[in-house]
């Protein structure tokens, strides 16, 4: 606050500080201009993207709304801390936080009059896991009008398969990392109701896939050492970023869909400390792998915001 008095005319720290904790104001309005400002300067671009990463606040006691123990990212550990999940917009060299959505776990929810003497509109009592609040950040983003051309996200929101599924389902193109135990298909499973091997007993009704699922950490092991391409993604301040990648059409199937999902499967492994990292991706068919590349860590969005992290 004080910082902001020094650049504000006429203003005080302590009325700033009365102003944000006391009184009574809109926190909605002034992201949504923020959102406005920000896709006005790094919307509607090429490579504009949005980006979703969740962010943890230590703290003590057990009185600040959502406060619990749970895994923070930042520490590789379970704190007590509120956890929030953000969108940001990027582009290039820039990155603009524009969405929030506190996570309130369980614990909270079921705890009516916690959450009462928190403060917390009874409306908004209800339990959301962080792909739900992704989602509806996607949602308000579009609804400000946003513009960008992909989603991106790490492995917490990719192990999710119905995350994928509603982002496809919005027509919006992602590109999301997933675990090494991700199930896909390497053929079309194809799914039907198998004939009856009897007149006896009950017929089927449960679909069956006619491929088989294999972990997604499985088939890079499989391929031939020269099958991975070297991949020029972008010229940085420390040179050349080169990546090595392999590229493959997979399909995804949830044991009762009707049909399977053909997404882009991209195997990530860094030149230095050959890392690697499994993504998958609805971006049309003929997308180009250095474009997959560069979709998969956005120039300018760095570790901890982007698909890549």
């Amino acid at each position: 606050m004080e910082r902001m008095a020094e650049a504000v005319p006429d203003s005080d720290d302590q009325v700033l500080q009365h102003f944000l904790t006391n009184s009574t104001w809109n926190d909605q309005l002034v992201i949504d201009q923020l959102s406005q400002d920000a896709n006005a300067l790094i919307g509607g671009k090429k490579d504009s993207c949005l980006i979703f990463d969740e962010s943890g606040i230590p703290k003590k006691g057990t009185k600040s709304v959502g406060v619990a123990r749970q895994w923070c990212g930042q520490l590789g550990k379970s704190e007590n801390f509120q956890v929030g999940v953000y969108s940001v917009l990027g582009f290039q060299d820039h990155a603009a936080p524009i969405g929030n959505r506190l996570f309130l776990p369980e614990a909270w929810v079921n705890d009516g009059k916690r959450c009462i003497e928190a403060g917390i509109p009874q409306e908004y009592i209800e339990f959301h896991r962080k792909h739900d609040l992704a989602l509806q950040l996607v949602i308000q983003a579009r609804l400000q009008g946003i513009a960008f051309g992909w989603v991106g996200a790490d492995s917490l929101y990719g192990e999710d398969p119905s995350f994928l599924r509603s982002l496809d389902q919005m027509h919006e193109i992602f590109m999301v990392d997933v675990h090494k135990d991700q199930r896909i298909y390497l053929e079309d499973p194809d799914p039907i109701v198998p004939p009856p091997k009897s007149n006896r007993g009950r017929k089927p009704s449960r679909l069956k896939a006619q491929t088989t699922a294999i972990r997604v950490d499985k088939w890079p092991a499989q391929q031939p050492k020269d099958s991975w391409q070297r991949i020029h993604v972008r010229d940085t301040t420390k040179g050349k970023l080169l990546v090595d990648i392999l590229h493959k059409r997979v399909w995804l199937w949830d044991g009762e869909e009707p049909h399977a999902h053909c997404w882009h499967l991209i195997v990530r492994r860094e030149v230095k400390n050959k890392k690697i990292k499994y993504s998958l991706s609805n971006a049309p068919e003929n997308t180009t792998l250095k474009r997959l590349s560069f979709m998969h860590k956005p120039k300018g969005i760095g570790s901890g915001l982007c698909a890549g992290h």
